[in-house]
């Protein structure tokens, strides 16, 4: 049996070691959703690669300029794919746009300027002809200023104080950033790292003659795999302390090395047979399955804890080695299936949901249940035999060793601290317990009514401290860049044409939104760049142009003066242009990856706005997540803002069916097993105890329920019931709630324990929502815990000490069952 486990077990292993982690919130929703697909859309059209930003910081800013430009050729030299393009500033757009700025002025102005240097000119001339003597000082012309030539010429569209001098630099000089455009995709984790690596030896080798740069790299692929890395680290954390814990306790109970290095065994069986049977059917594991590693661990684990509670009770009777082991398979099996099927059904409830999270969350869960409690009974009962042949139980041990062992005998006794309180005041604590249960219902209506949603996006992502560099340099190169692509939503149309119209549609809803909750702040094209009656605006520049330079020819414009306004005027050759003749560099954030550009249209956020406000992303969301144009066709939006708002309205949508779910079906299990005896009453009302002492802590709380917290409430259903089923399972075979307490409620409050670590090994997680799962399921624990050891025991004692005789009878007629 054990050969044959350990093969399936290799297999497994060997399996589950391709599952992949996916870090997108997209992950946590269904294929299906429109969102969804539009985003898989434009990023299969859009997605050819990703941005890096490489942050140069220091107090000269001249040697900050020579590093940048050392660095754009020294980048460019690495190729593709890991970089397709590297620039330090604006140097390719200032000079394609700057002899055409005039042509993005209205006719009208354009035309107005015209006049006005025809204006001077002619004054001009006139004042050296002598002709000006009936023209007084009132009516001379404005002279031709550079600076207001040049504003009035539209210079100040390329944002000079922005980019001085054509830089990506800041406005006080101490930082400049090279931008770099990779083939490398940010969901690329592994060639991303090989990315980073080879851009990190080019800027080191490339700066290392300028000792008062500073330097880092920041972006959409480094932040990616920074995230990537810091989540594999945190799963490798928060696994190992909770496997560790749940040992340590586990080992604290029996006090025996054997139940420790027996129950490892099982358990690791266990798990590696769930994660080779996930990576077969989900291939994935996302945000909110990640971390299932010690939560079936410490689910799974309770069903070996119960079989070897009972089979080392019944080897410290003198029972041998066959008559142990089968005692405790006949009296743990159909509590532990109970409990697994329990858990299981809780899990289950959130495989039927929309929201994919929950639905893969419900499948692991679901099925590490049930392994769990088959591993448990095919490997355990042969793992005990083997031991006990390679060193007998029973055996005699002299020295500080078998004195250790004789004191240990039975274990630290986790049940007798509430044996001797339900003992001594079993109607209080069943009367306070319930009392509390009352209150906790009272408490989950008013936090429902209260909304207890997480609005915060920070509040579900990973702690900034955890990347607080990359999450400042990425700050501070969007300020400098002005990169629209890092805050701003894309969304993609079949056709250029369907651009202008979807612009207007999208304006119109802005102007329609009341003054103090506009839902974005502005729409950005390609078309921007493409001006219009570039024909008519031609001639009049060619003619203010023919002005100025017979101005210049006249003297009344300088050389000084000529030279600063040159850049700015038409060439001989300017012909109107169009999208394919833009720059790449400029036309680059929105070029698909085919080569088509024009297609894309950026909605930035609205100034003042948080885009971690959730409530601020659903109003965004709805501006542009479907538009209908005039010609009748319909555009989709997606994105950050869309994803999150689908996320929340799936969260909405299934949680509370799931929670019925779940409730209803561990309700059914409890008296399918209990053949609806009085029983089962009694664990149901020990359950509803538990959940409304939850619900009721976490308002006390003030905890803020979010996509992976939510998860909490039906798994606590499940999993909380298990203490209940096994303490009034164990009750009807002793008919005494103290003796259970003393004897299987140990093992139950270790079942807890284990469970509860599993949990509080979460609250390591450098991730919040992760975070706030792992508390609030400790308190669900706790709460059922308590419910299934205190308020039970101590209701079914007062409940019999009414009748005292019948209960005294009871129990002499199952004592001298059990001796028989």
């Amino acid at each position: 049996m054990l050969s044959a486990v350990a093969l399936l077990v290799a297999a497994a292993i060997a399996v589950s070691t391709r599952l992949s982690l996916q870090t997108g919130f997209e992950a946590l929703l269904p294929e299906a959703r429109p969102s969804v697909q539009e985003l898989r859309r434009v990023a299969e059209r859009t997605g050819g690669g990703s941005t890096l930003f490489v942050v140069l910081e220091g107090d000269d800013t001249t040697a900050l300029r020579r590093s940048g430009d050392a660095l754009v050729p020294a980048l460019g030299a690495l190729g593709a794919p890991w970089v397709a393009q590297a620039e330090d500033g604006v140097h390719d757009i200032v000079r394609y746009l700057s002899p055409r700025a005039g042509l993005f002025l209205p006719l009208s102005e354009l035309t107005a300027l015209r006049d006005d240097v025809e204006a001077r000119f002619a004054w001009e001339v006139g004042q050296r002809a002598g002709t000006n003597l009936e023209v007084g000082p009132e009516d001379e012309p404005p002279p031709l200023d550079v600076t207001a030539l040049k504003k009035r010429l539209g210079a100040g569209r390329l944002d000079e104080q922005r980019y001085p001098d054509g830089y990506y630099q800041s406005r006080d000089g101490k930082a400049l950033v090279v931008v770099i455009r990779s083939g490398v995709l940010a969901t690329d984790f592994t060639t991303g790292e090989e990315a980073l690596r080879r851009v990190g030896e080019v800027v080191a080798r490339t700066v290392s003659g300028e000792p008062s740069v500073r330097w880092g790299i920041t972006g959409d692929l480094p932040l990616g795999v920074a995230e990537y890395r810091a989540l594999h680290r945190d799963l490798t954390d928060v696994g190992v302390v909770g496997v560790a814990l749940i040992l340590s306790v586990v080992f604290l109970y029996f006090l025996r090395l054997r139940a420790v290095v027996a129950m490892t065994l099982t358990i690791g069986v266990g798990v590696a047979l769930t994660f080779g049977l996930t990576e077969l059917v989900l291939g994935h594991l996302n945000l909110a399955t990640g971390f299932l590693f010690t939560i079936v661990a410490g689910n799974g684990i309770n069903f070996a804890i119960l079989f070897m509670a009972r089979y080392l009770e019944e080897r410290r009777r003198g029972e041998p080695l066959a008559q142990a082991v089968d005692v405790a398979r006949r009296e743990t099996w159909r509590p532990t299936l109970t409990a697994a099927l329990a858990a299981a059904a809780s899990y289950g409830s959130l495989v039927f949901t929309a929201f994919r999270g929950f639905r893969e969350f419900g499948i692991i869960g679901a099925a590490g249940m049930g392994i769990c409690w088959l591993a448990t009974y095919l490997t355990l009962p042969p793992l005990l035999v083997v031991m006990e042949r390679a060193a007998p139980l029973d055996a005699a041990r002299g020295g500080l060793l078998g004195r250790f062992q004789r004191a240990t005998r039975d274990g630290l006794p986790f049940g007798a601290p509430f044996a001797a309180l339900v003992a001594r005041a079993p109607r209080p604590v069943a009367a306070v317990g319930v009392l509390l249960g009352l209150a906790g219902g009272g408490l989950a209506l008013r936090y429902a009514r209260t909304d207890p949603m997480e609005y915060d996006l920070r509040a579900v992502q990973s702690d900034p401290r955890a990347l607080a560099e990359e999450q400042r340099l990425i700050g501070l190169a969007k300020e400098i860049t002005g990169y629209v692509g890092l805050d701003g939503m894309a969304i993609l149309v079949d056709r250029v044409e369907q651009v202008g119209p979807l612009r207007a549609a999208l304006e119109a809803r802005r102007a329609a939104a009341p003054a103090g909750a506009k839902p974005f702040q502005a729409t950005h094209a390609l078309q921007d760049f493409v001006p219009e009656d570039q024909a008519a605006k031609i001639a009049v520049l060619r003619e203010l142009a023919a002005r100025l330079s017979r101005a210049r020819r006249l003297g009344v414009v300088g050389d000084d003066t000529w030279a600063r306004l040159a850049p700015f005027l038409p060439p001989a050759d300017l012909r109107p242009f169009g999208l394919d003749d833009l720059p790449a560099a400029l036309a680059r954030g929105f070029t698909e990856r085919d080569g088509t550009r024009g297609r894309m249209l950026y909605i930035s956020p609205t100034e003042g706005e948080r885009v971690s406000d959730a409530r601020y992303l659903f109003r965004w969301a709805d501006a542009f997540r479907r538009t209908e144009l005039v010609d009748g066709s319909v555009v989709l939006g997606s994105g950050r803002a869309v994803i999150y708002a689908d996320m929340w309205s799936a969260v909405l949508d299934d949680v509370p069916p799931a929670v019925g779910a779940s409730f209803l079906a561990t309700l059914l299990l409890v008296t399918v097993a209990f053949r609806g005896r009085r029983a089962a009453i009694a664990v149901a009302l020990a359950l509803i105890l538990g959940a409304s002492w939850t619900v009721g802590l976490l308002a006390l709380a003030h905890a803020r329920l979010n996509f992976l917290n939510f998860i909490a409430l039906p798994i606590t259903i499940g999993i909380g019931v298990d203490y209940a089923v096994n303490v009034v399972d164990r009750d009807l075979h002793t008919r005494d709630p103290l003796r259970v307490l003393r004897s299987t409620g140990g093992a139950v409050v270790l079942c807890s324990l284990t469970t509860l670590l599993g949990y509080l090994a979460l609250v390591r997680s450098t991730n919040f929502a992760v975070r706030s799962l792992g508390v609030a399921a400790v308190i669900g624990e706790v709460a059922c815990l308590l419910a299934a050891v205190l308020v039970l025991p101590a209701a079914l004692l007062w409940w019999r000490s009414r009748r005292p005789a019948a209960w005294v009878a009871e129990v002499a007629e199952v004592t001298a069952r059990g001796a028989g």
